[in-house]
């Protein structure tokens, strides 16, 4: 019994030190967690202050100017665009183009049933060839043909070949021109097919085709000089120019 008093003794001045170090810790946390959360809060305050600052645009800035592109820079911008803007550009004059290719611009030499087949342009049918000044003019009446009917003109002929020529006359006797005298020769006229020679489609094409260069000739009419042909018509500037005239 006389050893009791001793180890009380002994033990309370440790119990004293573990009690010590657990009020430091508690402490320490109770001061470094407020301060770490000061820490991130105010650094949360500057990112939030440095971002308002550096990216966002006021209120008056956004309502009066642009201070970022909304377009990607010209670097980024592919070359293709280019080559497409282009090919769009031509695409759009083409289509402005009454005949795409053919130059009317000039008038070529040649004889009758022989013109070069370089000096020809070939209408929208894909086979009928008349000169090209002709050919021209006529594409631009044929647009507005199409503009009122929703077709374009048929066509049976265009330039004859003096061998054609001949063809054609040993075929219809005086309904054809001798070969070297008909204007199929000089790609200065067209035959139509009989459906665009009746009706309100022959009505438009003689109150309209002068305007556009192109007639029906007054030989080829009812009491003219000529045979009766409806079909026949022809490019009067060039063939008073160049052609067979029968006035």
């Amino acid at each position: 019994m006389t050893h009791a008093p001793a180890e009380r003794a002994t033990g309370r001045p440790g119990r004293n030190l573990a009690r010590l170090g657990v009020l430091v810790a508690l402490v320490g946390v109770t001061v470094v967690v407020p301060v770490s959360q000061r820490s991130m809060s105010a650094g949360a305050a500057v990112a939030a202050d440095a971002l308002t600052d550096s990216t966002v645009p006021g209120t008056v800035e956004a309502l009066t100017s642009v201070p970022f592109s909304v377009l990607p820079p010209a670097s980024l911008v592919s070359a293709d665009a280019t080559a497409v803007r282009s090919t769009l550009t031509a695409s759009r004059s083409d289509d402005r183009d009454p005949l795409p290719g053919c130059d009317g611009t000039t008038r070529p030499a040649g004889s009758n049933g022989l013109l070069k087949v370089s000096d020809l342009c070939t209408l929208w049918d894909g086979r009928t060839q008349i000169r090209a000044d002709a050919a021209v003019s006529f594409a631009v009446l044929n647009q507005a043909f199409v503009a009122r009917f929703g077709a374009d003109m048929c066509l049976e002929s265009g330039y004859r070949t003096l061998a054609q020529q001949r063809s054609v006359k040993a075929q219809k006797g005086g309904l054809a021109a001798p070969p070297g005298k008909s204007n199929h020769g000089w790609g200065l006229a067209i035959d139509l097919c009989k459906s665009e020679t009746t009706g309100v489609k022959w009505t438009w094409l003689n109150e309209n085709g002068p305007a556009y260069g192109w007639d029906n000739p007054s030989w080829a009419r009812p009491g003219g000089s000529g045979p009766f042909e409806r079909w026949h018509w022809e490019f009067s500037k060039g063939v008073q120019a160049d052609g067979e005239y029968y006035g």
